[in-house]
Order: C-alpha cells, then structure tokens, then sequence
C-alpha cells in the first residue's frame, strides 16, 4: 500500500507549486535524472554497431530521462513518511505540502514511464525499450517499495536501475551486447553502493531515526568504509579495463584521474570514519563517474 500522511505545513495554493521550476526539479529529481540519461548516451557511445542519428541519440536521452523522472516522483511519492523523519528530506514537496499527495500523481507517473518506453522503442527497439522500463522499474518498486525498508541490500541490488540505462543506450545501437557495454553496466552497478553508502554515513542519524536499514545503520561505519573502499577498487580497475579495451585516450585519461580521486577518498574514509569523510568520498564518487562518462563521450565525439 502506499504510504500517506498529512503535510506538515500545508500550503494555501499547492497548484502555484506545480508553476514553480525548482519545485518539480526536486520532485522529478532531474540532477540524478541527466546523469543516468547521459549513462545511456555513454552506452549508445561504446556499444560497436551502426551509429545512431542525432535524433535518435537525443529520443532516446530524453525517453530515459522521462523514465527516471517518473520513478524519482514515484520514490518521493511513496516514501513521504520517511522523508518527513529526515533532515535532509523533511522539507520535499509531499512533505511541507507544496505539492498535494493524492492519487493522481501515481496516473502521471505512470504516463511519463509509458511515454519513455514509447520513445525508447521509437528510437532504438524493443530491447532498448525494455531496458528503459527496467530501470524505472527497478528504482521505484524493487528498490523503493520492496527493498528500502528491509534489508541493507536495498542499494546493491537496487543499483541495478543504473546498469539498465547502460544497456537501454547499447541495445539501442545493437541488441547484441558488446563486452564494453556488459563492463559498463557492470562499472555503474558497482558504483552505486558506495556512492549512496558515503551519503548514509553522512546522513547515518536520519536512516537510523527514520528505521532504514542503511549499511551503515546495521552494520556501522568502519564497515560500511571498508565495502566502499573495495567497490571503488574494483569499479576503478574495471574502468580502465574498459578505456583500454575501447582504445579511447580521453576515456583512459579521465577514468585513471577520477579512479585515483575516489580511491583516495574512499581510502581516507577507512583509516578515519566521519562524517566529513563520508561527504569527500559522496562528492569523488560523483567526479568519478562524471569523468568516465566524460571520457567515453568525447572519445566517440558525442
């Protein structure tokens, strides 16, 4: 059942909300939206095949990013509860009532996965479609709804949603997956857990209060440091493994400066847990994947 609660400060014109840009940027989480978008242009990128045309490169952009939007909407949508027992998230549109929490939104949210998938198919095909579809799935029910609350192996599988805009760009080009496109997938699926575990250890207090099972919250900082220290190993040596099987001198370049970055990071975090650490390492994971994702795109000159 979705979750559903009364705003904490309800707004006398909630409708105003929806005009307002930076109101639906939040609720649509289109910063994390762009990337995994871009993750899907960097599969069209290293997938071998025929290239597709401008406009096919940019449907199928904005068909992933429909597709994580509604699934950003959906988490916001679903976890209004949680968010309200959290600092860093009590003040969301659901929560303060900005945005009213009612049904509707869950017909709009799945119109917006509808028309990704669509635009998917039109551009790329069916596979690419399907991949589309799987990460919106993947985020909004197999993370959000059945994982969040009840293991803290929410984000490790749920990291799948990024691998799957990976493979909706690569099938886009061919549907049969190239190693490259299957070690990117793989890069992102590994990138994920550390990316979020140093923003639980920031943000520990809040999952702990608001009863989320976050690595660090049921196993504790030390060890949550030590798994993003050995994910960020193995996502950087993978990365390199992939800049020299795809012969690209920016993506080898950009992908050992970033590696370098995030390991040191994610290093510092284990000899010293804290809370500034964890933050260093959220912000490095964020630079490594920029930089890798930066790399394959100019060496395909997208």
């Amino acid at each position: 059942m979705v979750r559903s609660m009364s705003p904490m400060h309800a707004q006398r014109n909630p409708q105003s909300a929806i005009r307002n840009p930076s109101t639906l940027f939040g609720l649509f989480k289109l910063r994390i939206g762009v990337v995994i978008a871009l993750t899907a242009l960097a599969g069209v990128a290293i997938q071998p095949g025929a290239e597709l045309s401008a406009l096919q490169s940019a449907a199928l952009f904005c068909a992933v990013l429909l597709a994580s939007a509604a699934a950003g909407a959906f988490n916001q949508y679903y976890e209004v509860d949680l968010d309200a027992k959290m600092r860093r998230t009590r003040a969301r549109p659901f929560v303060v009532g900005r945005l009213v929490h009612h049904r509707g939104w869950l017909a709009l949210i799945a119109l917006l996965v509808a028309l990704g998938v669509v635009a998917s198919w039109a551009s790329g095909n069916a596979w690419s479609a399907l991949f589309t579809f799987l990460g919106a799935f993947f985020y909004a029910i197999v993370y959000t709804v059945w994982l969040k609350r009840r293991t803290w192996w929410n984000i490790v599988i749920g990291g799948l949603a990024g691998s799957f805009a990976v493979l909706a760009g690569a099938s886009a080009v061919a549907p049969g997956l190239s190693p490259q496109a299957l070690l990117l997938a793989l890069i992102l699926f590994l990138w994920t857990p550390p990316h979020f575990w140093s923003l639980a250890i920031v943000c520990r207090d809040d999952y702990a209060a608001a009863g989320v099972p976050m690595l660090p919250v049921v196993k504790g900082e030390r060890v949550a440091a030590r798994a993003i220290l050995a994910h960020t190993i193995a996502l950087v040596a993978l990365s390199l493994v992939l800049a020299r099987l795809s012969a690209g001198p920016f993506t080898f370049a950009l992908a050992a400066a970033g590696g370098a970055w995030f390991i040191h990071a994610a290093w510092t975090l284990v000899r010293a847990p804290s809370r500034d650490a964890a933050r260093r390492s959220f912000h490095a994971s964020l630079a490594q994947l920029s930089l890798l994702l930066a790399g394959i795109l100019l060496d395909a000159g997208l």
